[in-house]
Parts: structure tokens; C-alpha cells; sequence
């Protein structure tokens, strides 16, 4: 197979793959959707899943601290976000999946 005929196999499946969101629609995994419509590798939601764990790790120590404004972890979370997400938009699907919910909850407070 050539690089053209291949090149055309990965369009057509990416489309496929846009079809395939639609259908599900209303999936009950939204964060995994926005990844997939993202096009994010596994090495970019790994990255992603360690940098929620050291955030809400923080997010307890600051909070055991005494802490009650979390702006600046707010900032951290998003300049560690991939660049093709807005913090909007994942903060919203996780929470919907129920992933870090505690971090999420309180980073939401802080969305324009």
C-alpha cells in the first residue's frame, strides 16, 4: 500500500470516527469523547491523569493548610492542560464523568 492510499485510509476512519461520536450521542463518558474528538494520544491523558493526582494533592495539603482561595491551582491546572483543550470544557466533561470530582468542584469556581 502506498503513502497516498494510506494517508486516505486514516481520513476515512477519522471520519468514521466523528460519525461514531454522534451516534453515541449522549455518552455517559464525555471526558473519553473530548479526547477522542481532541485527538489526544494515550501519552497526552496519562500526562493529564498525573497532573489532576498532583493538583489534588495540593489541593488537600492547601486546604489542610487552611487555604480558601484556589486561583493559583486553578492556574496551574491550566497551563498543564495539552494545548488543543480549554479548561472550561474539561473541567465540565470530568466532572460529568465523575473524574478527580473534589479537584474539579473547586477549580469550577474559578471558570470565567
Amino acid at each position: 500500500m502506498n503513502y497516498d492510499a494510506l494517508v486516505e485510509k486514516i481520513i476515512l476512519l477519522e471520519y468514521h470516527q466523528k460519525l461514531l461520536l454522534k451516534m453515541i450521542g449522549d455518552a455517559k463518558q464525555p471526558f473519553y469523547t473530548m479526547v477522542i474528538e481532541k485527538s489526544l494520544r494515550e501519552e497526552d491523558v496519562v500526562a493529564f491523569f498525573n497532573h489532576c493526582d498532583q493538583l489534588s494533592i495540593d489541593l488537600e495539603e492547601q486546604k489542610a493548610e487552611g487555604f480558601v482561595h484556589f486561583h493559583p491551582l486553578f492556574d496551574k491546572f491550566k497551563e498543564g492542560l495539552h494545548p488543543n483543550l480549554r479548561a472550561e470544557e474539561v473541567i465540565k466533561s470530568c466532572l460529568a464523568q465523575q473524574l478527580f470530582t473534589p479537584l474539579m468542584a473547586e477549580l469550577r469556581k474559578y471558570m470565567n
